[in-house]
């Protein structure tokens, strides 16, 4: 399936190839094919070793983008999913610089805000056994809450915790995720049915998607874990965070980094 480029690409791209005439008289390499390599840059001192492995490295790219595509065309034509029960939560104030009360009852049907939207929900691995809150999950959702305004363009999206409201909502204002919609899940049994939570109140990392129909019946439509199999315990929703993504674009990789919730949210910006 050929991507066409969205309007503001197109003005970038043309930005980039106006004016054949580059500093110093030459003519400006990037995105054209230059000896037999389509160029990333200006720089004219790139060795043809460089050169060679850069433009095979932009080929694997290129199919790794269109095995994307070919995955999320499968995951949007799955079967019509399950009939699902209008699961019960408990919410607090939209506010979250505000109290936590009054607190209120708020049905899964009710988080659809449009006809035809989808709802995406993330799993929270907080509360009950898990005493304190998941470090990987706090990640997802650092990046979630930044994102969020983009998402609401297109889709409804909340957060479920085994946790209580109070205790949720205090570790979100820890955190800083003001544009999320925090739930406690409570006694309902919709993390035990989705997989996030087992019997004995273990949590686990997931992401669920519903849908609607037009007659009001909710429909489960999708839902991932880290584990995708024996073999891969926990890779299953890095799509979810771009964090891996920039690790994976520098020379020392992600290696073995993994969350903490010990360097908290300020960072240390390069001096002048």
């Amino acid at each position: 399936m050929r991507v066409k480029p969205e309007p503001q690409h197109a003005t970038c791209i043309a930005f980039l190839l106006r004016g054949r005439i580059a500093r110093g008289g030459k003519p400006p390499m990037v995105n054209t094919i230059v000896d037999g390599v389509f160029r990333q840059t200006n720089l004219t001192n790139e060795s043809p070793e460089y050169l060679g492995k850069r433009e095979e490295l932009r080929l694997a790219e290129i199919e790794l983008m269109r095995q994307r595509e070919r995955v999320a065309e499968l995951r949007r034509h799955l079967p019509q999913g399950a009939p699902i029960q209008d699961y019960q939560f408990e919410e607090g104030p939209r506010d979250l610089n505000v109290s936590d009360a009054p607190m209120h009852t708020v049905r899964l049907s009710e988080l659809f805000t449009k006809p035809n939207r989808s709802l995406i929900i993330y799993h929270l691995m907080y509360g009950k056994r898990q005493t304190k809150a998941c470090p990987m999950c706090t990640a997802w959702l650092d990046g979630a809450n930044g994102v969020a305004h983009h998402l609401a363009q297109n889709l409804d999206f909340a957060v479920v915790a085994a946790a209580d409201v109070p205790t949720l909502r205090a570790y979100a204002r820890e955190r800083g995720w003001d544009k999320l919609r925090l739930l406690s899940a409570g006694n309902s049994a919709f993390k035990y049915d989705l997989g996030s939570e087992n019997r004995e109140g273990l949590q686990d990392s997931t992401v669920s998607v519903f849908t609607r129909d037009a007659d009001g019946t909710l429909r489960h439509f999708y839902t991932a874990h880290p584990r995708m199999g024996p073999e891969v315990l926990e890779r299953g929703i890095d799509l979810l965070a771009p964090i891996w993504h920039f690790l994976d674009l520098s020379p020392q990789g992600r290696g073995k980094w993994y969350a903490s919730l010990a360097y908290g949210t300020r960072v240390q910006a390069a001096s002048a």
